[in-house]
């Protein structure tokens, strides 16, 4: 029997405006790998992030198109300094995303905030002392070290 590993491979966020959204990313940074016709995928650390049109995601799924939504799910970006926090929420406004809340600190001990893209869909940007990042951004919940 298999079992599933413990990686996720893509994240695929359905879209009302594949080509709005694929601005907004990139106006974050971010640079597009080439594509078949209908989707835009992003290459991320060990994973990718696709943009496909919600209408076509919910015909593969075998569902309608009401029954999906941005849900309660967030992405997470963690950043290696404090600052990076703040001034990735303004790029984010800057491109057309929506601060939902401001850089701040937490209870545990880091520095958050959120933003919504575009399409709804939800990010936090982080600084977690406690988890600090491998040489490529790679993220791990106990960190890569000092």
């Amino acid at each position: 029997m298999s079992t599933m590993e413990q990686r996720v491979s893509l994240i695929t966020l359905g879209c009302r405006d594949v080509a709005a959204a694929s601005a907004f990313y990139g106006a974050l940074g971010w640079t597009r790998v080439e594509t078949p016709e209908g989707i835009v995928v992003f290459d991320l650390v060990g994973q990718a992030l696709g943009l496909y049109p919600l209408d076509d995601l919910a015909r593969d799924m075998g569902v309608p198109v009401d029954r999906l939504g941005t849900g309660a799910a967030t992405y997470a970006h963690n950043v290696r300094d404090k600052a990076d926090v703040a001034a990735l929420l303004d790029r984010a406004r800057a491109a057309g995303g929506t601060v939902l809340r401001e850089a701040h600190d937490v209870f545990w001990g880091g520095h958050i905030g959120y933003f919504a893209d575009p399409e709804g869909h939800v990010w936090e940007i982080a600084h977690n002392p406690f988890s600090r990042l491998g040489p490529n951004g790679e993220f791990r919940w106990e960190g890569y070290g000092a």
